[in-house]
Parts: C-alpha cells; sequence; structure tokens
C-alpha cells in the first residue's frame, strides 16, 4: 500500500483539502471533519480500495492514520 495514496483517499473521504497536512501519527478522531458518518466513509473506502473489511471496533480501537493502516495491513493477510 502507497501511503501517498492512502492519505490521499483518506483526505477525500473527510472532505480535507490538504492530504499533505495527513501523516501515519495524526489521530484522525480529533480531526474537526471526523463523525460517525465519516467512519462509514472510511470503511467503505478502505474495503473498496484494499479489500478489506474493517469493523466498526477496528475504527475504535484505532488512534491514528497508521493504526489504521496496521489493521489494513493485518487483516489483509488473513
Amino acid at each position: 500500500m502507497e501511503l501517498k495514496e492512502f492519505f490521499e483517499n483518506f483526505a477525500e473521504v473527510m472532505d480535507l483539502d490538504d492530504a499533505n497536512s495527513l501523516s501515519e501519527n495524526t489521530e484522525f478522531k480529533e480531526l474537526e471533519e471526523w463523525s460517525s458518518l465519516s467512519a462509514l466513509g472510511l470503511m467503505a473506502m478502505i474495503d473498496e480500495q484494499y479489500g478489506v473489511s474493517l469493523t466498526a471496533a477496528d475504527i475504535r480501537g484505532s488512534k491514528t492514520i497508521g493504526d489504521i493502516i496496521e489493521k489494513i495491513k493485518s487483516h489483509s493477510n488473513e
């Protein structure tokens, strides 16, 4: 998975103007744009783009974008 592409996809889901402001250390739940609807959008994007079905518990258990990336990687190895 290419990080730049993931950040761009994440920014699109979150309706952010600048994907360059994101990093693996970004605490996505602290973003002003974060909501339960964006969580659903994030889950749908991950399923569509990466073929991985994350659960709401996976999202709740994540703090940073890096945590989400690690969950995608671990689920894609299953």
